[in-house]
């Protein structure tokens, strides 16, 4: 097998000094600091407003555009009746190579669903954002296109989100009270067993 050697380029003597370097980085920082400056006293006199002047967004005030493919904090996708689309078949789980999904499925009462999960929780703390879950998820049950990027809190148990938390983003801890219908471990009443079928499957049988 034929080896090609490849070159290394040698430097010039001005090179060897950084001399055009320097300049050249000299160049920009001016460049942008004397366009900014002007677009800054131009804002001040009403001009130039739909130019901006820094690439400093002044977060939180100002928030910073996001791409639609950056993944932000995850969801549960809602069915009609307003039971999670969750079917509880465990890929999410198995699948997270930062084993922070937890489920306990359960039995569904109607036939046309596999199953529900109990229990869905999700330990940011520990999650990697690999978007693992979203693309192995069969029902389209689980999204992260919240656009929440604030997830910092001030313990550990704060990082873990539920059922409450995932179906409805808005929601922040400390969850006061529970307002889901179907069947499943609510953290909000001590993880006792809460909820329904009865209105969830008059939902299913006769859809207004």
């Amino acid at each position: 097998m034929a080896v090609k050697v490849v070159q290394r380029p040698q430097l010039t003597f001005w090179e060897k000094l950084y001399i055009p370097q320097i300049l050249c980085g000299l160049r920009i920082t001016f460049r942008h600091f004397f366009r900014n400056l002007f677009l800054h006293i131009a804002h001040r006199f009403g001009r130039k407003t739909d130019v901006r002047a820094g690439v400093t967004y002044q977060y939180p005030e100002e928030l910073r555009p996001l791409f639609s493919r950056l993944r932000t904090r995850h969801r549960l996708m809602v069915r009609g009746n307003g039971a999670p689309r969750c079917v509880g078949c465990m890929l999410c789980e198995t699948v997270c190579p930062a084993k922070c999904i937890t489920i306990v499925p359960a039995e569904h009462p109607d036939p046309d669903v596999e199953k529900f999960p109990v229990r869905f929780d999700i330990n940011l703390g520990v999650c990697v954002y690999c978007g693992y879950c979203v693309e192995v998820c069969p029902e389209d049950a689980i999204r992260m296109d919240t656009g929440i990027l604030d997830i910092a809190a001030t313990s550990r148990e704060a990082m873990k989100l539920d059922l409450h938390e995932l179906m409805n983003p808005e929601l922040r801890k400390p969850v006061a009270a529970c307002g889901l219908d179907f069947p499943h471990q609510c953290g909000v009443h001590g993880g006792e067993l809460r909820g329904s079928w009865e209105e969830t499957l008059a939902a299913l049988t006769h859809p207004e």
